[in-house]
């Protein structure tokens, strides 16, 4: 039986996951009814944005000129955040579909993603999805992919996945062009993992692609990463409902329950080996994650820290590029440090624990990883600003830079050539595909996109630009910490490390945010923005006028000013020992502070 693995990848919205369902019903492994969106997508959450969030794998069989195929296919996410789910997945194919959209043609996911699988070494089909579009141009688009990507436009495939157009002539292409696993059956087994879940019944469940060897029931396995060892207890493969098997093959895809009960004893891109006959070294895992956005997660309302801990550890072994450690502070309490690849895994994140686990969460405002040079040469990352240390032992502050590829309409470059100059971007390049549409290349402080950048880029392109973009290292650059006083106490949940140009105007705009936010109390409250020890922005939040005086009517004037007196006092009592309550907006202001 020959074997053929591949990946789907494309940009967010170009009909992969509609396609993978194509297949799968089109090798008889789901019927017609079944045939719904989304096959594959398994999380709620990822039907309603139709998005994929997790890469998940099938095995279908096909039978092509008398000899049977066993294809296993892993569909992977489009968006920017989910880059890394993507690579993991790619590492376990030797081939992959690069699916375009005949409408839209190629967009800024379309590149990365091909470049990925490029320096995977994997071989490529282009295919070319929704020709049944009244306003498909598969013509053009297959110029774009050959001047762009350099496949040759002829060879791109069109298809149609959601009427079944062009799906035998991609199965026949697949089975014929993509090559077989390199494995060797009778070197010691090595198996790559690259997802995992837990389930409450059967423990850890692992997937994994076995490179060398072969996976037996009943056989005892290591891990190369951490040394643990478990027996096999079950074996199987989703067809796309798990099927239970005796062995996994080389070259093969798979799932193993092992009784493994420790969530943090499985890590993705570790090696599986026989323990009786270990491989003597493991497989060249992924490149480390690098988190880039941090934002704290405390608890709030009947959620207890516990609970929030354990739904926390269970969705960080189903998604090994969040990581969370332990965080106090003053005015909410015990939480987490929670980091992520970016905003919008940082939403989906949240959405998940409210939903899965029914988790009440108050959210800061995120913020990026900075690296500290400090004055005796020691380098320090800090990804809070209330981890800053003392200024007088810090030499310089380097924040994080990327680089920036935008793909967008040419009718709008300037609009977004003024957007990207306001965030401090250094342009690059810029090359134009085809007539209409232009990719511009700029080197960019994240901290600067992080917050709104994707949403202006789609309100100046009309909907029509796209962005991607790649961790391109540390620079130092004039950034200060801006602290909130609030009532003369710094709050360090509303603190910044911001660019000193833009510090007084960011102070300014998050004082009117917080005044409008803060409820008027008994006193009066000062608001400031400080560098340092120099207030650079104040607002008063007045007190909540009572009028004492209303009773007396006439009479002698000093019993008018006595009452005065005695209300003035009481202000300044209270003023002394009341505390400022603030709500949970007043957090979330920072956020929309750019506006």
């Amino acid at each position: 039986m020959q074997i053929r693995n591949f990946s789907i990848i494309a940009h967010i919205d170009h009909g992969k996951s509609t396609l993978s369902d194509r297949l799968l019903m089109r090798a008889g492994a789901i019927t017609e009814r079944e045939f719904h969106a989304q096959m594959l997508d398994d999380m709620d959450l990822e039907r309603e944005r139709g998005i994929t969030i997790k890469a998940s794998a099938v095995t279908v069989f096909h039978t092509h000129h008398g000899e049977e195929f066993m294809l296993n296919f892993i569909d992977t996410p489009g968006h920017v955040d989910f880059h890394y789910e993507v690579r993991k997945a790619l590492q376990a194919c030797e081939g992959a579909i690069l699916v375009v959209d005949a409408t839209q043609g190629v967009q800024a996911q379309t590149v990365a993603n091909a470049y990925a699988a490029i320096e995977v070494g994997l071989e490529i089909i282009p295919v070319i999805n929704k020709i049944d579009l009244p306003s498909a141009d598969p013509v053009r688009v297959a110029e774009e992919i050959e001047q762009v990507l350099g496949f040759k436009a002829e060879d791109a495939i069109l298809v149609s996945a959601k009427t079944g157009q062009g799906i035998d002539e991609l199965i026949t292409k697949l089975c014929d062009a993509l090559p077989a696993p390199r494995g060797q059956a009778d070197l010691p087994t090595r198996a790559l993992i690259f997802d995992s879940l837990y389930d409450d019944y059967r423990g850890v469940i692992v997937y994994c692609r076995v490179i060398d060897g072969e996976l037996r029931k009943g056989q005892k396995i290591r891990f190369m990463g951490n040394g643990k060892e478990y027996m096999i207890t079950d074996l199987g493969k989703l067809c796309p409902r798990p099927k239970q098997v005796e062995r996994i093959g080389t070259g093969e895809v798979g799932f193993i329950v092992a009784a493994i009960k420790d969530l943090h004893d499985v890590r993705v891109g570790d090696t599986l080996t026989d323990a009786l006959k270990p491989a003597p070294e493991p497989l060249p895992g992924y490149k480390p994650i690098q988190q880039m956005v941090y934002c704290d997660f405390y608890p709030s309302g009947k959620t207890q820290y516990e609970e929030l801990r354990d739904a926390m550890d269970r969705l960080q072994l189903n998604d090994s590029s969040f990581s969370f450690t332990p965080e106090s502070s003053d005015a909410l309490g015990f939480g987490f440090r929670c980091g992520f690849l970016g905003l919008l895994h940082m939403e989906i994140i949240q959405e998940r624990l409210e939903r899965e686990f029914s988790i009440e969460i108050v959210q800061t405002a995120p913020t990026v990883t900075y690296e500290i040079l400090m004055t005796n040469g020691d380098i320090k990352r800090i990804d809070a600003p209330s981890e800053l240390p003392n200024l007088s032992q810090v030499a310089e502050i380097r924040e994080p830079y990327i680089e920036l590829n935008i793909i967008l309409p040419a009718d709008t470059v300037g609009g977004i050539i003024q957007l990207c100059e306001d965030r401090r971007g250094t342009y690059k390049k810029t090359e134009y595909i085809g007539a209409a549409r232009v990719i511009l290349s700029y080197d960019m402080p994240l901290a600067e996109v992080i917050y709104d950048f994707y949403d202006k880029l789609k309100s100046v392109t009309r909907g029509y630009g796209t962005m991607d973009y790649d961790f391109s290292g540390f620079r130092s650059g004039e950034l200060v910490k801006l602290d909130i006083l609030v009532n003369g106490d710094r709050v360090d949940a509303l603190s910044l490390i911001v660019h000193r140009d833009k510090a007084e105007m960011r102070g300014r705009k998050l004082l009117v945010r917080l005044k409008q936010e803060i409820d008027k109390h008994l006193f009066e409250i000062p608001l400031q923005a400080a560098i340092g020890g120099k207030i650079i922005a104040r607002e008063t939040i007045k007190s909540v006028g009572k009028n004492v005086t209303a009773k007396c009517y006439g009479g002698d004037v000093t019993r008018k000013r006595k009452l005065l007196e005695k209300q003035k006092e009481g202000k300044k009592r209270m003023k002394r020992i009341g505390s400022v309550d603030i709500p949970q907006e007043a957090f979330m202001a920072i956020l929309e502070s750019e506006e």
